[in-house]
């Protein structure tokens, strides 16, 4: 992490907005003179319409202005999803505590009164842009942390089960396609909440998962415990820091509209159960449009969800099994058949596995001890082929030529 205390001025962006241009001049050369880059704006639609294309570190805002004052260009900056976490000090001449009071109500984090003391404002601007630049860092490091431990649960499914893996594949397609469609806001939430729904399915047996999708009949002792995977995948997620909601949306994935489903998370339980009843249809020879009419006549969802469902199309990718050595195997290729040790008492990875470069590694680590078979059989998709791999053909020692996936 980067150290907090040390000086930021050099490389903040700074965004100045006053109507008065001597205002503007003033600040703009005492900032530039103490290293801060500085863009200044006479009117606050120009400064939002700037500030949305690129964001500055913080906005030094004047409250008087024609047009649109200080207090509603900070509502908007705030209502906006990507300039909503910009701080934004106010530079004005109204000094009651009814104004300063009003400032703080529209979104700003501090306030400098009008005369104002260069002094001042470069001391209020240092301290915002350190905390800024403290929380960017929080965020940047809880981001990767979270990235990392959807990676890992995510690579423990497919190292469990090929078949959840496909399932929860197919189920994130289905709302990453919804999402995009109908804008939804903080989707990235909804998407690992679909990646991420059927690990509680990792303790189940494969056929007990795969009649349930088929709609075969399950024993009671069956039915209830696969209608308890989604209660396992909440408690186990709930523990990761700002994973609650994907918790949350996934305990609702089977009754998005039980009571113990809360407001912020309703909207995507509705989603996922959407794509999870989507994807069963389709994996039973049903069409998205099909899901679409039929979730119509219940009256549960919105129609802009259910005509963007209708337009999905699910990504069929035709494949050709290919034998290829250990080396030349590539993530996204799917194993055929079950790779084992050369005595063929180990199974190092089961056939239906999607490869990865944490299973490729270990593929490659066995294979340099010499206990692993010299060749692995592969589905290797054909749109992957044409748009992933290159094909090396060169001639051995021997003079024989070799086509080699690179």
């Amino acid at each position: 992490m980067p150290e907090l205390s040390a000086p930021t001025s050099h490389t903040a962006s700074i965004m100045a907005v006053d109507d008065n241009p001597a205002n503007l001049k003033l600040l703009e050369g005492m900032l530039n003179q103490h290293g801060y880059g500085v863009r200044s704006f006479p009117r606050g639609r120009l400064a939002l319409a700037a500030a949305e294309r690129e964001a500055p570190d913080l906005i030094l805002l004047d409250i008087n202005m024609p047009e649109m004052n200080g207090y509603e260009v900070c509502e908007r900056l705030k209502s906006n999803t990507r300039t909503s976490g910009i701080p934004v000090i106010f530079l004005s001449a109204l000094n009651s505590v009814e104004d300063k009071i009003k400032g703080f109500q529209a979104g700003g984090v501090d306030y400098v009164s009008k005369p104002f003391q260069f002094e001042e404002v470069q001391a209020r601007v240092d301290t915002h842009v350190k905390l800024r630049r403290a929380q960017q860092a929080e965020r940047d490091l809880l981001e990767k942390t979270l990235s990392g431990a959807v990676r890992t649960l995510w690579e423990l499914v497919q190292l469990s089960s090929p078949i959840l893996a496909i399932r929860s594949s197919a189920i994130r397609d289905i709302v990453e396609w919804v999402t995009r469609q109908v804008g939804v806001p903080d989707a990235w939430q909804y998407e690992i909440a679909a990646t991420l729904c059927l690990i509680g399915c990792m303790a189940l047996p494969d056929d007990v998962v795969e009649r349930a999708y088929f709609g075969q009949p399950l024993s009671a002792d069956e039915e209830r415990i696969f209608k308890a995977h989604p209660e396992g995948a909440a408690r186990l997620l709930s523990h990761i820091p700002r994973m609650e909601v994907v918790a949350e949306i996934i305990r609702g994935q089977i009754n998005p509209d039980a009571p113990f489903v809360t407001a912020r998370s309703r909207c995507g339980a509705q989603m996922l159960h959407l794509a999870l009843e989507t994807d069963r249809r389709i994996y039973r020879g049903g069409t998205p449009r099909d899901a679409a009419q039929q979730f119509r006549l219940t009256g549960r969802f919105e129609e802009r969800i259910l005509n963007a469902l209708e337009r999905y199309s699910p990504v069929r990718s035709d494949f050709e099994i290919r034998q290829l050595p250990i080396h030349a195997l590539r993530p996204q290729m799917v194993l055929e058949k079950d790779v084992c040790s050369k005595d063929g008492k180990l199974v190092i990875l089961r056939a239906g596995t999607t490869l990865t470069e944490t299973w490729i590694e270990r593929l490659r680590n066995f294979d340099r001890t010499k206990k692993l078979q010299a060749m692995a059989e592969v589905q290797v998709p054909s749109l992957y082929q044409l748009n992933s791999l290159k094909r090396r053909v060169w001639s051995d020692p021997l003079g024989r030529v070799v086509e080699e996936l690179t």
